[in-house]
């Protein structure tokens, strides 16, 4: 592999036009983890012929999904619209999603795994491309594994700017889990399976593997926690010296909204906001997990907010939710 990089090898895939955007797509290959395969691809976004980048600004897709979450074929997304507000936009897919090949431990993938190595790999290489600290957005999946990276201290004030959360939680309770037998049945019955199906199960287009299943097990049984054998992720939220912002929405059913703002108030370093998109806030309509960033009302509502947080480190006050 050729590389664009003095820190591990990177390939530059492809360097292309999109209409009015530019669009270069990388694959790093950190060989940081105890997978030597791994390989990540990241895609950024600026806009044609731009002579300065802005801020960088990573974001990290949820389970069942790639990076045409962000950045559709024709050039509409949350990823193109900061793009042309002028910022440096960086689009990650994780371990054997969209432009990242599988590894050869694909099906034993872990959030650990991308908290640990992985997100610290990308920062490292956006740091290092663009010459500043980037701020970070991750949906559903991607913001947990965010904060599994904040709080198990593999991302910092170093390394993040500032981190968004939409529609990310923990602590949705699953009572049949919190049943040994059961669990313990679960887990037997789900280590004879490489993965899930996103096209057979309807969730996406994108596969997940095992692996994150059965640490979520591990995660909402009895006695369980969020973290790993190492380290509490949950406790060493509360030490997190990042700017946080957390969104959730009155109409999501995977993750509903007092759990996504019991994540939030779980930073108590620094101030954290907490941001509800409903109706009775002012919004257009009681957003759905997946409406809160892909849908018409998200693209004149939510958007313009998102680009406002980074710019400026707040939202609107009349309606910001501290």
């Amino acid at each position: 592999m050729q590389s664009s990089s003095e820190l591990f090898p990177v390939a530059l895939l492809s360097a292309e036009f999109r209409g009015d955007l530019s669009e270069d797509v990388y694959r790093l290959k950190p060989g940081n983890s105890p997978d030597y395969s791994v390989e990540l691809a990241l895609t950024r976004l600026g806009v044609a012929n731009q002579e300065q980048r802005g801020v960088p600004v990573i974001l990290l897709h949820g389970s069942f999904s790639n990076r045409r979450f962000w950045y559709s074929p024709k050039g509409i997304g949350l990823g193109p619209h900061l793009a042309r507000a002028g910022f440096d936009v960086w689009i990650a897919e994780m371990r054997g999603h969209g432009l990242s090949p599988r590894n050869q431990s694909y099906s034993g993938n872990t959030v650990a795994d991308y908290a640990r190595y992985d997100l610290p790999a990308i920062a490292a290489f956006v740091r290092e491309q663009s010459g500043q600290m980037p701020h970070w957005v991750g949906h559903s999946l991607g913001g947990i594994t965010l904060a599994a990276a904040l709080g198990g201290h593999y991302l910092n004030e170093q390394s993040a700017a500032s981190v968004a959360l939409f529609g990310s939680q923990v602590s949705r309770v699953y009572w049949p889990l919190k049943l040994p037998p059961l669990e313990w049945g679960s887990r037997l019955l789900l280590k004879g399976f490489d993965h899930v199906s996103g096209s057979r199960f309807k969730r996406g287009p994108e596969d997940e593997p095992m692996g994150l299943v059965l640490e979520s097990l591990r995660w909402h049984r009895l006695f369980g926690r969020f973290g790993d054998a190492e380290r509490d992720w949950w406790a060493g939220l509360s030490e997190v010296q990042v700017p946080v912002l957390a969104v959730t929405a009155a109409g999501d059913q995977q993750d509903p909204a007092w759990a996504c703002r019991k994540l939030a108030e779980q930073f108590k370093a620094v101030p954290s906001r907490y941001l509800c998109l409903a109706k009775e806030q002012g919004f257009a309509s009681d957003y759905g997990h997946v409406e809160m960033l892909i849908s018409k009302e998200a693209q004149q509502e939510v958007w313009p907010l998102v680009a406002h947080w980074l710019s400026v480190g707040r939202l609107p006050s009349e309606i910001a939710q501290d």
